[in-house]
């Protein structure tokens, strides 16, 4: 029977392997790209903006409708005495008289000129739908890098559990060791009681390092609009933090002005806001469009007429001009005009403020990279010390030579060490998409 549980229990663990999905990066990007919920409300706002759009050009063209009526009247007189002038009775006969009407035609007007409101109302429109555009882009830009983030946190706490597993592996083997030296004399029973302290926190640790990433888990099928029930094996393409080159990584960005102009020109937001800025001015020159005179043609064709068979026997035809002088508006044109001219400066100190933000974003971000990269490296020959560091504390507390308190401390350097160093890892890759993110430069469209 115990021979059958050992085989069953391998073949449970296989089969839930096997039930448990695979996630790649690459595949969490995309599913974040399909489902955000942000990003699918402003690709529908979108078409709102295109017809925006569309219906600015119609204003240009001269409208149409037509239209069509039917009357019918009845007039029932019931007779009665009526007396005329000279005194005279008479008797009018009771009558009843129908009549019908028949009347279609069609018409329209067009705006011949107002002030050039309805180009610049186009203008507005279609920097209005680019601007959209652009935002849309930004956001796609930005769900990259989020579900990146995201996905590395998941990888960072899955690779400082495996630490945390290994380390209470290693410190139940050092509990048998000394345990096994105390019981042969050769050791006190405090070293016992010192590594049973020692083991509990290791295992206290992995605890919290289970929750840590569970709970990043958790973030990320969430953000993905995913179900956080559901089991899945993350792939991690990250490369060992020993075998990254930095210095390799840190010469795709150059100087900080230039960084600067790369993300001006590259940035989705800052092309969005200085449409916005242009938007705006054509905002003005549809308001100032009301001090000008208003020249609009109009024109109907129609008939009328008692039969349906006479419909069209009468015909009229007419075209007509008006024009429309502003003389006094009761300050309601200066209003719009002012309030015009208000919301183009207030859009260009937005873009000024853009650009300062642009030019933080940058400074920082670089400056994050620098700093994570001096980490990574300096993690990387922590972890080589500190492992060198416990092996000799190791031996030397087998020879007798080393104390329990030495060797418990030289344990936990070296675990510390080894999670800074993934936390330095991870931390590297996500301070470069940020910056990366920042200049404008990461493609989504690999993704879609």
């Amino acid at each position: 029977m115990k021979k059958m549980t050992m085989l069953f229990i391998p073949l449970m663990i296989f089969s839930n392997l096997l039930a448990q999905q695979t996630l790649t990066l690459q595949e969490a990007v995309s599913i974040a790209l399909q489902r955000n919920t942000s990003l699918i409300k402003s690709i529908n706002s979108l078409s709102v903006s295109e017809a925006e759009l569309r219906s600015a050009y119609g204003d240009l063209l001269p409208s149409l409708g037509a239209s069509g009526s039917w009357n019918w009247n009845r007039i029932a007189d019931d007779g009665g005495t009526q007396v005329d002038f000279l005194g005279n009775v008479i008797q009018t006969p009771a009558s009843t008289m129908e009549t019908r009407s028949y009347s279609a035609g069609f018409g329209g007007n067009f705006t011949i000129f107002n002030g050039m409101a309805n180009w610049a109302n186009i203008s507005q429109r279609s920097n209005n739908l680019d601007a959209g555009e652009f935002d849309i882009a930004k956001l796609k830009q930005d769900i990259v890098f989020r579900t990146t983030e995201y996905y590395y946190a998941v990888l960072n706490n899955e690779e400082v559990l495996k630490v945390r597993e290994e380390n209470v592996r290693y410190n139940h083997k050092l509990l048998e060791t000394i345990e096994e030296k105390n019981r042969l004399g050769s050791i006190p029973i405090a070293d016992v009681y010192a590594q049973q302290v020692q083991l509990g926190n290791a295992e206290l640790q992995l605890i919290q390092a289970e929750n840590a990433y569970e709970n990043s888990k958790s973030a990320l099928l969430n953000y993905l609009a995913m179900d956080v029930l559901e089991e899945y094996i993350f792939v991690n393409e990250v490369v060992a933090s020993d075998e990254v080159n930095t210095d390799l990584y840190m010469k795709e960005f150059g100087e900080m002005e230039i960084l600067v102009n790369e993300a001006l020109e590259n940035r989705f937001d800052y092309k969005s806001q200085k449409l916005a800025v242009e938007s705006a001015y054509s905002g003005v020159t549809i308001a100032r469009g009301g001090i000008f005179p208003q020249l609009t043609g109009n024109y109907s064709y129609g008939s009328s007429a008692t039969s349906l068979d006479d419909l069209f026997n009468r015909r009229t035809t007419s075209v007509g001009l008006t024009l429309s002088i502003p003389i006094f508006s009761n300050f309601n044109v200066d209003t719009r005009i002012q309030s015009a001219q208000i919301m183009a400066l207030n859009t260009e100190e937005d873009l000024a403020a853009l650009e300062r933000q642009i030019k933080i974003e940058i400074k920082q971000g670089y400056l994050d990279l620098l700093a994570s990269k001096k980490n990574l490296d300096v993690t990387n020959k922590n972890v080589i010390s500190a492992g060198e560091n416990r092996r000799i504390n190791t031996e030397r507390y087998n020879l007798g030579a080393g104390n329990i308190v030495q060797l418990l401390q030289a344990d936990r350097d070296y675990v510390q060490a080894l999670s800074n160093n993934i936390n330095a890892l991870f931390d590297f890759f996500t301070s470069r998409d940020k910056l990366l993110n920042a200049l404008g430069k990461l493609d989504y469209k690999v993704f879609e």
